[in-house]
């Protein structure tokens, strides 16, 4: 498995629209691209080579509203590029490592994206990332 580069750091978010102003007004980053996945709703600022990506639910009860109920707002998870995200998996799997998705599935931005479970990693999230398009 070849791993590139940090791609991002996702951080949970309560309140999506504070925590762009929190980024582009104090501290001067720009906004990159938005979207909607699901439940999802997701920001991305750009930082040299990396992105900040800013997740929140839509729902009270979506998966990222539960993790901040639970945990509360700030690192979520971070994410490492691969070169062939598929053959990543395989070889995890063939490893020993608990996946959460056992097969890589749609991201944003156009990405293919695959969670390693915390429990096998320190505590630590890790999406592995197969990029699509970026900013």
């Amino acid at each position: 498995m070849k791993i590139k580069k940090i791609d991002h750091i996702g951080l949970a978010v309560a309140d999506l629209e504070a925590v762009k102003r929190l980024y582009t007004d104090m501290l001067e980053l720009k906004l990159g691209h938005e979207e909607m996945l699901g439940e999802l709703k997701i920001a991305f600022l750009p930082l040299g080579e990396t992105r900040l990506e800013l997740v929140q639910s839509t729902q009270a009860d979506g998966v990222m509203a539960k993790y901040v109920s639970k945990k509360g707002e700030g690192i979520h998870h971070i994410a490492l590029e691969v070169e062939d995200i598929d053959a990543a998996v395989k070889e995890l799997l063939a490893k020993g490592l608990t996946m959460i998705d056992q097969k890589p599935k749609q991201g944003a931005h156009g990405t293919r994206i695959a969670f390693i479970h915390p429990k096998d990693t320190h505590g630590v999230m890790i999406e592995l990332v197969k990029p699509g398009g970026h900013d």
